[in-house]
């Protein structure tokens, strides 16, 4: 089996970037696979604060040979093989793991939502992303152009949150999911602050405290009148057993968790363990998106609109119709590039 790889920047939409993000691009990897004619597409999307960058993704896909493994579909040995050749390296990990998918559901004619027994119209809403923003008026504007969405994640942890939340109600009354990327500091204040989100019709509440702060988020997860869900404190499958207690649910993303193998493993645990589930995504293609989008029908919450959020997307496959994931067509993971 052959390996390629690209380099691809993703090129980020104005409502995305204006006032608070001065970044307007994001590098990614694209991998193909290919054996018996048949391609099979992955993706390594890589915003700056992952760690990951081009020369790293380039390092270590330089030195994975699938040609070496005789059924390179065989995920469990191939797959914890591969994680092995460098620690870290996640979403280039999660890059091959997606393209072996997408090659084995074409060789085999099926989507991976019918190998796993989903139906393809149980897929979930998703949200849409309201970033940090100081200016109302753009604030106002970046809700009103996310208006065939049903639900909002609104990204908190500034000194104006509550300006935010007010700002964003008095333009709609959709249900918001927020996202405080570790950004409150005190177990207390964090208390009063998700005591307030739920009378502003807030549905949950992802990492609010510093992924260290262990007995203070399960101190909050007691006295909380809403869902936690834990985001950077849950990064692979081995991380779940430690939020049990202290989180509500977890989010599982594809470029976290080195892909769709161990993305499902970490589905199967977590209902174990009676966690809920939410799948999101990084700035991503449609290739990294429809992956997840195989998956979400297992899903409490998701929230993967990364694709949404640019405008060079390079593959057609999951799309987005009035708020709810629509399941790709095709077999694998679903996706075709653009002519």
């Amino acid at each position: 089996m052959q390996l390629r790889f690209h380099p691809y920047t993703l090129q980020l939409r104005h409502t995305f970037t204006v006032s608070t993000y001065s970044r307007t691009t994001t590098p990614a990897m694209m991998v193909e696979v290919e054996e018996d004619g048949i391609v099979g597409y992955g993706e390594a999307a890589m915003p700056p604060y992952l760690g990951d960058t081009l020369e790293s993704a380039t390092s270590f896909l330089s030195q994975t040979d699938l040609s070496k493994y005789e059924y390179p579909a065989a995920f469990d040995d191939v797959l914890k093989d591969i994680d092995t050749i460098a620690s870290g390296n996640h979403a280039a990990k999660a890059a091959i793991d997606i393209a072996l998918h997408d090659w084995l559901g074409k060789k085999g004619g099926f989507a991976w939502y019918q190998a796993w027994g989903l139906d393809p119209s149980n897929t979930p809403l998703t949200t849409f992303t309201i970033g940090i923003e100081s200016n109302n008026d753009i604030l106002r504007q970046k809700v009103r152009e996310a208006d065939t969405f049903k639900v909002l994640k609104v990204k908190l942890g500034s000194e104006n949150d509550r300006d935010i939340v007010r700002t964003i109600r008095e333009v709609t009354d959709k249900p918001l999911r927020v996202d405080v990327n570790q950004g409150w500091k005190k177990k207390e204040k964090s208390l009063e602050m998700i005591e307030w989100l739920s009378t502003q019709g807030v549905e949950l509440v992802e990492q609010p405290l510093p992924k260290e702060m262990i007995d203070d988020q399960a101190w909050l997860k007691e006295r909380s009148p809403l869902p936690i869900i834990a985001d950077e404190a849950v990064v692979r499958l081995s991380d779940i057993g430690e939020a049990v207690g202290i989180y509500d649910g977890i989010n599982i993303k594809l470029m976290k968790c080195t892909g769709m193998h161990e993305a499902y493993k970490m589905i199967l645990l977590a209902r174990a363990f009676n966690l809920r589930v939410m799948l999101g995504c990084m700035t991503e293609t449609s290739c990294a998106i429809s992956a997840a989008t195989q998956l979400s029908p297992l899903a409490d919450y998701a929230d993967l609109d990364g694709a949404s959020l640019i405008t060079n997307d390079p593959f057609v496959g999951a799309t987005i119709h009035e708020g709810k994931l629509i399941m790709p067509a095709g077999f694998g993971i679903g996706v075709s590039p653009k002519q």
